[in-house]
């Protein structure tokens, strides 16, 4: 079982998540560990994969930033994706090779991830198109993912209390934003954040076989 450094980032930036992302990938490929993964909640932002038509962004960037929503463009694989609180965001980064894992055995991986928790919640997640989890016909979780050198990043987000007006604001994976919905919407009461965490986190551990610790280790 290989160990996997764990990065609770709390509340944080887009770009400073995408920073210590960078840095952790170098890292990866020189050999340092097999595996990393960050969790975080983004400040409001748009994010715009390699595969992104302008066309899915429904507002002006000057409109947005009046609105306090940010907008990155980034080398992800997908299209348009919403990101804020409210919202679980995991990255990993992790060596393919070193874990026995190929890019289809990974997203599958992904996806059973969020589909375990869903699983404790009582509802049932569905695998639709090449990535991301739905409940029925809307999708609670997006997923883009990026590899260098067999090595991974960017990641998934699933959708528990974000504020579902920003999704307005797209055409999220070029989706309609009714297409979209997040567990504050499937249950009454939603579950908390921490909650919801500590079940994603215990899920990555299992899918993957990977034992989870502190990263800071590292200095980053």
């Amino acid at each position: 079982m290989a160990e996997c450094l764990l990065y609770n980032l709390g509340r944080s930036a887009y770009h400073d998540a995408l920073e210590l992302q960078f840095s952790l990938v170098a890292r990866c490929q020189a050999g340092d560990f097999p595996a990393a993964l960050i969790t975080v909640e983004h400040e409001p932002v748009i994010t715009m994969g390699a595969g992104a038509k302008e066309s899915n962004i429904l507002l002006s960037e000057t409109r947005l930033n009046e609105l306090g929503v940010s907008l990155a463009r980034i080398d992800r694989g997908g299209d348009v994706t919403y990101h804020g609180p409210g919202q679980i965001v995991a990255y990993p980064i992790f060596n393919l090779r070193a874990l026995g894992l190929d890019a289809h055995g990974y997203l599958r991986g992904l996806e059973s991830v969020v589909i375990r928790a869903l699983e404790k919640y009582g509802l049932e997640g569905s695998r639709h198109g090449p990535a991301g989890v739905w409940v029925g016909e809307k999708k609670v979780c997006s997923i883009g993912v990026a590899i260098r050198r067999s090595v991974t990043y960017h990641g998934l987000a699933f959708n528990v209390s974000p504020n579902m007006a920003h999704f307005a604001y797209i055409n999220p994976c070029g989706l309609a934003a009714a297409q979209i919905t997040c567990l504050a919407e499937l249950i009454e009461p939603p579950p908390a954040m921490p909650e919801v965490e500590a079940e994603l986190l215990r899920n990555f551990a299992e899918v993957f076989n990977v034992r989870l610790r502190g990263g800071m280790i590292l200095g980053l």
